[in-house]
């Protein structure tokens, strides 16, 4: 083993997350179970990845995937250089749906990396993995909840990223909605404007102040909390079928939001019991994850390698 490095291979679950969750763009977080489970070890030479699950067969190998240039950015801040990766990947995440793979991928990587060089933790403390992973992704909100769990708000200083959680109340029973589709979260952005009215900018200041009220204590207020003008409005015609099931869910009552950049819709609160989405959209009743990125050592078991044994759907 080269020096600076850990003896054996290391593994990390990451969860699911829904951001924006409304109006609270590129500030507000939710993890949620449903994980991937990475392992990852010092080889004597080359890079090798194997990914099963979702995305097998299309992400791409060795230095390009997610994971390692994750790992690569770590190891950079940790001045430590491996001769070669052995990197196993089982994902239960779908891919582009607006429910945090990309941000599962970087704080997998980075929290390997980490664990893989000796004194990882005192040279790269988690507020420090919050940063690396926010300039990775390019904002805080996704990263967040992987890394740390519940619901989060995050904010970026000049020194970097930072994050708070908070217990998400009793009564919050998030239910994804997942369309076959695919969506980029580099088109979504594309579409929204430089600047917003005035007004509505107030309005979302308000709901999301408010939205963090009734995650955290009153859920009853969640429908008028969600009401959101800033991003997803202008994204609708890039997402018509996602924005026509988030407008069916409100006007039945249910806090629905655009998971994120798209094309995934998250309700906060219960369907109505017979509410059908229609044969397009997969639908999973998710439970709220409040431990986060999760490392231990060694090689993932059996049922880390089955690629649909965590979280739940119907």
């Amino acid at each position: 083993m080269p020096k600076n490095f850990e003896v054996g291979p290391v593994r990390v679950r990451v969860p699911a997350t829904s951001a924006n969750l409304g109006p609270g763009f590129d500030a507000l977080g939710l993890a949620l179970g449903l994980y991937d489970d990475v392992s990852a070890e010092i080889a004597p030479s080359g890079v090798r990845v194997t990914v099963s699950g979702q995305g097998a067969g299309e992400l791409p190998g060795g230095d390009s995937h997610l994971v390692v240039r994750s790992m690569r950015a770590a190891f950079d801040r940790l001045g430590a250089h491996p001769p070669g990766l052995v990197v196993e990947c089982v994902n239960r995440i779908p891919q582009a749906r607006g429910l945090g793979s990309s941000s599962a991928a970087i704080v997998a990587g980075v929290l390997l990396a980490r664990a893989l060089v000796v004194e990882g933790e005192r040279r790269l403390d988690d507020e420090a993995v919050l940063r690396l992973a926010a300039e990775l992704e390019g904002h805080p909100d996704n990263v967040a909840p992987c890394l740390l769990g519940g619901f989060t708000i995050a904010w970026t200083e000049p020194s970097g990223a930072r994050a708070v959680t908070r217990r998400v109340a009793e009564g919050v029973r998030p239910t994804v909605f997942v369309p076959g589709g695919r969506g980029l979260t580099a088109v979504a952005r594309a579409a929204l404007p430089a600047t917003v009215p005035h007004g509505d900018a107030a309005l979302g200041a308000g709901r999301a102040a408010l939205l963090v009220h009734a995650l955290t204590a009153e859920p009853a207020l969640l429908l008028p909390a969600t009401v959101d003008r800033l991003h997803q409005d202008y994204r609708a015609g890039g997402l018509p079928a996602t924005a026509a099931l988030v407008s069916e869910l409100r006007e039945a009552g249910v806090a629905a939001v655009v998971s994120g950049a798209g094309p995934s819709v998250l309700a906060l609160s219960a369907p109505p019991e017979g509410f059908e989405a229609g044969r397009d959209w997969q639908v999973l009743r998710l439970p709220i994850d409040v431990s986060g990125a999760r490392v231990a050592r060694g090689r993932l078991g059996h049922a880390e390698r089955d690629p649909v044994a965590a979280g739940r759907k119907s």
